[in-house]
């Protein structure tokens, strides 16, 4: 497979629009291809120096940005164990949020759901009277739902929270941060973690994370956290400029090649892009059902839809398998429904390094497929 190919015996570079992995610019593949350096030495400071700057801007946050070559879900279970020691509530409106929850439950802690339909968001009032009624050391949220398509009104959601002393907001932004603005510090973020493969197009295998200082204060208290995801150990080494375990070096390469990429865009205009192609991925949905008769519907409702992810309701009879099968004869990948929208729905992955006009390519041939 050369720099410029996508999976093998997949399509070419530019046609890959699932949500997540996402595509990865080939300069930015290519930059892993760099010698080795030890991970207690100068020269592993001078990398991890340097990716913290960039990493905090793409967070809005002074805090350090903990990095970890794991899945996100490591740091999903990290922010449990160090931040949950009882009970959680959970806002569960998808495949996601309720995985955040399972993951709670089984690290051991009680978990109360507060659950919507799939395609929906919660109210922040919901999640008020919940936290009058009872009494939680965290609360679970996914901000993208990559199943559904919705985004979650996070910074509504941390204003509730702020008004319960104790009670922490864990937020999963796996295809949030990068393409939907997230101001960690400005909204009160307790924490908030992502993955590397999402809207900041990396190869798989590394996940960021910022904490407040009130948990990690927490974090110190808490026993049986175990070892590769105490927080306090992450913390303790960047002090040092340095993980606590053995990194991956090579992705760590890349991350530092496409963090300036996205300096030289902005996060502002990052924000724009994937925004204007949630919108125009909505208006090719609308055209589809007024123009042509295609009764297409996206499941999110409007105020309500991410920017790097399109849940797309097909018409009846068409199965969203077949039209994924369809486009990867194209040569195009999309993803197909998730759980229990798998045969009714697909899904559109615009985030990372696309463009509105390699996504108006990608619609031409959907709108082909469907007609």
């Amino acid at each position: 497979m050369d720099a410029q190919s996508g999976p093998v015996g997949s399509e070419a570079f530019g046609r890959f629009f699932l949500p997540g992995p996402t595509e990865v610019r080939p300069e930015v593949l290519a930059s892993q291809a760099r010698p080795m350096i030890g991970h207690r030495g100068a020269a592993i400071q001078e990398l991890m120096g340097e990716i913290q700057v960039g990493l905090r801007s793409v967070f809005r946050t002074e805090r350090p940005v903990l990095v970890s070559s794991s899945s996100a879900t490591g740091f999903m279970e990290a922010g449990i164990r160090n931040g949950a020691p009882r009970k959680v509530l959970s806002l569960v409106n998808g495949a996601f949020s309720e995985r955040f929850a399972e993951i709670a439950e089984a690290c051991g802690v009680e978990v109360d759901r507060i659950e919507v339909p799939w395609g929906r968001a919660p109210d922040p009032h919901a999640l008020a009277d919940a936290l009058r009624a009872g009494s939680y050391d965290a609360v679970t949220v996914v901000h993208s739902e990559t199943s559904t398509g919705v985004l979650n009104p996070i910074e509504d959601f941390a204003s509730v929270v702020a008004k319960f002393p104790g009670t922490f907001l864990l937020v999963d932004s796996v295809t949030g941060v990068g393409g939907a603005p997230v101001h960690t510090d400005e909204w009160g973020l307790d924490f908030v973690l992502t993955g590397s493969q999402k809207a900041l197009a990396l190869p798989p295998g590394l996940a960021f994370a910022v904490a407040s200082e009130a948990l990690m204060e927490r974090s110190t208290t808490m026993t049986g956290k175990g070892v590769y995801f105490d927080l306090v150990a992450f913390a303790r080494n960047l002090e040092k400029l340095q993980t606590p375990n053995t990194p991956a070096v090579s992705l760590l390469y890349a991350l530092r090649e496409q963090l300036a990429h996205i300096e030289a865009e902005t996060m502002e205009a990052r924000w724009a892009r994937h925004a204007r192609m949630a919108q125009r991925t909505g208006e090719w949905v609308d055209a589809m059902a007024s123009d042509r008769g295609i009764p297409l519907r996206v499941l999110a409702p409007v105020g309500f839809r991410s920017p790097t992810v399109t849940c797309v309701e097909l018409p009846e009879g068409v199965r969203g398998p077949s039209v994924v099968a369809s486009m990867r004869d194209r040569g195009w990948t999309i993803g197909g429904g998730y759980g229990k929208l798998k045969e009714e729905t697909i899904r559109i992955g615009h985030m990372g390094d696309h463009t509105v006009e390699e996504l108006d390519d990608l619609l031409g041939e959907l709108t082909e497929v469907l007609s």
